[in-house]
């Protein structure tokens, strides 16, 4: 006998544990010879990381289709693996380390520290496995890989040394998001933009060799200046002061009439007295700021592609701790005379910190009457989200892929249709970034990663190559003597020796970008560059589940990887799934406070309630907003089935081997069996389309409303009845939809359907399979004249719910039901489901007329008019006073949002997620306000 409860908390883990001894999950289980394969890629979660509710949005989603993949037959993997995450994990053992007091990474060394990391991903990584179980992942976890583990290493090495040797990786000086703390070049989407209540600081460049103009200080009716000031400098703003000691250039609109008679010419640049040209450069907009604008290409992205242009000369004042560097700095010092105004630069700022050093030149110009103005100015500053600290655009050697080369086949693939995204609209995002790709930036200044293959011999000569071995022969080849590799120290001090009879090589400290070993993931983990039997079977895969932020810096690479090496795309469609926010619509964030913890959610709710939550909410294109509520909600819907399940035991419903559906004679079976086939139906092409919700809508509309609230209802009579035959046929039909029903809620709600698969059986009697294994459901058929009458009397009970509601009929009270206009089917159906209307719509009694009754609410279902005599069952004049004030309520409500939405001040300045809540509420109350006015209409006919 099912227990009276279904406790979430002791069932789980004992369920996975049979799953993963059962070996349920490993690629292929359950599949027979010859079947289709169907695999899926985990999206690597970093060995560092805990699960948050992107993590089980995305990996509820992978599930549901590889269980359901799996019920309908087809040899599935969905392989598991783990990022090494450089920077997290790196950061994560040196702070270990400092609480600790033991010695620093660079006190310990590279090889002791290294082996430190592997250490604690041994004992502390990976985490996040453990708690994608406690979700339900069914992963092939037996082939799990780790982005650092052996095989994949050796993938890196071989797609790094290929793409080298074909010209597609090289080194250059590029400029790259530079961490500061963290003393390492990090990716775009390591990069947080916050607000910043900043300034915009005005100053006054001098014009060279004694040059002054006119500059229109106002302006006629026409637009036209009517006044000028003779001004010998030009204002340029900035909201960093500390870079313009790197200024090369000032460019103006070359349509500017303001500079026209400047450009080609020279100023000095304050506090340095280097000489720089004034050039023209559309980049500089002519309404916006001063209209001129300084350009410092090693210290700004945009002015780098300025600089490159232009071919301006690149000069890094700061240092990788982003400390002013000026007094032995080459590039600073060329062409600039000796002064007293730079020997006071150089000493004031030589080795200051940049944010020290930005308000020590603002003294400097201001004591000089150079500080035109300083003006507030909020704006977005790039923060490094692991170092915590604003970035620096930092001129730095880095490696680099040529992704503009390798960008194009993978274009193809998706233009083609080879590969799919869903929703269709985020191919716009994937074509809009891969036409205007930039070079890949793949090195990082770490210790914790994939080591470069690059060794350096004298005068800069590189060998790239698989192995050490391979290095030093591939030099001895080169400068044909003995060769021996060193570290970098005392390799360079050989080299500065200029012993010619030792050539002595050091390798590349960098690591590779963490993204680097992820592109290869589709073919990686299955063993490449090895031509293993699952790379055969399981490659390309069928479907990768992600979010929309790594289109580029994952779903892009894997694209260009794999076209390149597998010479065919990874996937055959991407879906992209929203984002979970708060029940407002805002985004989750800790300093908000407002983050949902899935964890917290399945320890309360149970995993069940939280994927069938995610699953019934995941409407392509659409955030997210996620409330406790909801959770709570579905945990409802698995007591609900629970409870039918221990209903239908109670009344003896047992599967009856070799029943055939297709056979049931009882109306009410008829009707189960064809609204089951539809919900089958409906389910399936939901989850085979990527529409989760409407599956899991379907699904949940079948199970609580048909099955549990109809069919069970209508079923008791005849279980309580005197015919045996019915009764027998209504048990077995009803275990028949029961189990059916288990199948298709086990990819959204797995521990419950396998707990109650295996409970809802005869004593003694035990499964062919555990119910993951099983068959997904087939459509048995439709016997429409049963689903119409069957759903007409629902309809009818329906409504009289509805206007007794509406209506605010006593609960109590009892009322008669007349139909006029009735046919002679509809007379029929009365006088077989009458003890049904009188028992669930609370009705007196039911009769066929030719007249209406007076004072009767009216409804029309199908072709008669159902008719309820409520003149003497209600107060009118109360009732309709009592709708009046709900109404003025709704109305004033909607008035006052109303107005609001109507203010353009409120709608630009308020947050997104705050306006689309109002808009909402206007649709809510607007459909309410609507059902009390057929409330007040159907009123005033009564009277």
């Amino acid at each position: 006998m099912l227990d009276k409860t279904y406790e979430a908390a002791g069932i789980e883990p004992r369920i996975y544990e049979a799953w993963e001894q059962a070996g349920a999950f490993k690629a292929g289980a359950g599949a027979k010879d010859g079947a289709a394969t169907y695999s899926i890629v985990i999206p690597p979660p970093n060995v560092t990381g805990s699960l948050h509710m992107g993590h089980a949005l995305n990996n509820t989603l992978q599930d549901l289709m590889v269980r359901y993949q799996r019920m309908k037959g087809r040899d599935v993997l969905w392989q598991p693996g783990m990022d090494h995450a450089g920077i997290a994990t790196q950061m994560v053992v040196e702070r270990q380390l400092a609480a600790n007091g033991e010695a620093g990474r660079r006190d310990m060394g590279r090889e002791a520290f290294v082996e430190r990391v592997w250490k604690w991903k041994g004992e502390s990584g990976g985490m996040i496995f453990n708690q994608l179980k406690r979700l339900g992942a069914s992963c092939d976890w037996s082939r799990e890989r780790f982005t650092m583990d052996e095989g994949l290493s050796k993938a890196v090495l071989e797609v790094f040394v290929s793409l080298y040797k074909e010209g597609l990786i090289y080194k250059d000086k590029r400029l790259v998001n530079w961490d500061p703390k963290l003393l390492t070049a990090i990716s775009d989407l390591e990069v947080e933009q916050k607000d910043t209540k900043g300034h915009m600081w005005h100053f006054r460049y001098p014009l060279a060799d004694g040059v002054s103009y006119q500059f229109p200080i106002a302006y006629d009716e026409d637009g036209k200046p009517s006044e000028f000031e003779t001004r010998d400098y030009i204002v340029i703003a900035t909201t960093r002061p500390e870079t313009m000691l790197g200024d090369t250039a000032v460019i103006v609109h070359p349509e500017d009439p303001r500079f026209q008679d400047l450009i080609g010419k020279e100023i000095i640049l304050p506090l340095v007295g280097r000489r720089i040209p004034i050039i023209a450069d559309d980049y500089v907009e002519m309404d916006t700021g001063t209209g001129a604008m300084k350009v410092t290409p090693a210290h700004d992205f945009n002015d780098f592609d300025i600089g490159k242009r232009h071919d301006l000369h690149m000069i890094s004042v700061m240092d990788r701790e982003a400390k002013i560097i000026l007094a032995d700095n080459e590039e600073f010092l060329e062409g600039i005379e000796e002064s007293a105004e730079l020997k006071i630069c150089i000493e004031t700022l030589e080795g200051v910190e940049r944010f020290t050093a930005r308000k020590q030149i603002v003294a400097m110009l201001e004591a000089r009457g150079l500080l035109h103005e300083i003006v507030d100015h909020p704006h977005m500053v790039p923060y490094g989200d692991r170092g915590g600290v604003p970035i620096e655009p930092m001129l730095t050697d880095q490696w680099y892929v040529d992704a503009v080369t390798m960008a194009k086949p993978a274009l193809e693939s998706v233009r083609e249709g080879r590969t799919k995204f869903v929703p269709k609209n985020w191919e716009k995002t994937y074509y809009e970034w891969m036409e205007n790709i930039q070079p890949w930036c793949v090195s990082r200044q770490l210790w914790w990663g994939h080591r470069i293959p690059a060794w350096y011999g004298p005068e800069g000569k590189v060998f790239v190559e698989q192995s050490e071995a391979e290095a030093i022969a591939a030099a001895e080849a080169f400068y044909g003597k003995p060769v021996e590799v060193m570290e970098e120290s005392a390799a360079r001090a050989v080299f500065e020796s200029g012993a010619a009879e030792r050539i002595v090589l050091y390798r590349d400290e960098d690591v590779l970008d963490t993204w680097f070993s992820s592109a290869l993931w589709p073919f990686s983990t299955l063993g490449w560059p090895e031509k293993t039997d699952e790379l055969a079977r399981y490659y390309p895969t069928s479907v990768l589940v992600t979010g929309f932020d790594i289109i580029f810096f994952w779903v892009a690479r894997m694209m260009m990887m794999a076209k390149h090496f597998m010479k065919t795309e990874p996937f055959d469609t991407v879906y992209i799934h929203a984002l979970v926010r708060d029940e407002k619509g805002a985004k989750m964030s800790k300093s908000k406070g407002n983050v949902i913890d899935p964890l917290e959610l399945m320890d309360e709710f149970g995993a069940d309630a939280l994927r069938f939550t995610l699953a019934a909410m995941a409407a392509q294109g659409r955030d997210i907003k996620l409330a406790k509520t909801r959770v709570a909600g579905y945990r409802n819907f698995a007591t609900k089935l629970w409870n039918v399940c221990r209903f239908a035991e109670m009344n003896q419903c047992e599967r009856v081997e070799g029943f055939d559906p297709g056979l049931v004679k009882q109306t009410v079976n008829r009707w189960i069996v064809t609204e089951m086939s539809r919900a089958i139906t409906e389910v399936s092409e939901a989850i085979d389309t990527y529409r989760f919700n409407d599956a899991a809508g379907g699904a949940y509309r079948f199970v609580w409303n048909t099955f549990c609230d109809w069919y069970i209802e209508l079923a008791k009579p005849i279980f309580n009845g005197d015919d045996e035959e019915a009764k027998a046929e209504t048990r077995a039909t009803a275990a028949f939809v029961r189990d059916e029903i288990l199948k298709l809620l086990h990819p959204f709600m797995p521990f419950i359907t396998e707990e109650l698969w295996n409970r809802t059986v005869k004593e003694g009697d035990t499964r062919d399979n555990m119910l993951m294994l099983s068959s997904w459901p087939t459509a048995v058929g439709e016997d429409q004249e049963a689903a119409a009458e069957i759903n007409w009397l629902i309809d009818v009970i329906s409504e009289i719910r509805s206007v007794r509601s509406e209506m605010n009929v006593p609960a109590g009270a009892k009322v008669p039901v007349v139909f006029t206009g009735a046919s002679d089917e509809t007379a029929n159906r009365l006088k077989i489901h009458e003890g049904a209307i009188l028992k669930n719509a609370r009705a007196e009694s039911v009769c066929v007329s030719q007249d209406i009754p007076q004072g009767s609410a009216q409804i029309v279902v199908g072709e008669a008019t159902l008719c309820l005599p409520l003149a003497g069952v209600i107060d009118l004049a109360a009732e309709n006073a009592r709708l009046d004030k709900e109404l003025g309520k709704i109305e004033a409500e909607l008035q006052k949002i109303t107005k609001k939405l109507e203010n353009p001040r409120f709608v630009e300045k308020a947050p997104a997620d705050v306006v689309e809540a109002e808009r909402e509420r206007v649709i809510e109350l607007s459909e309410k306000r609507s059902k009390v006015g057929e409330a007040k209409e159907r009123l005033a006919a009564l009277g």
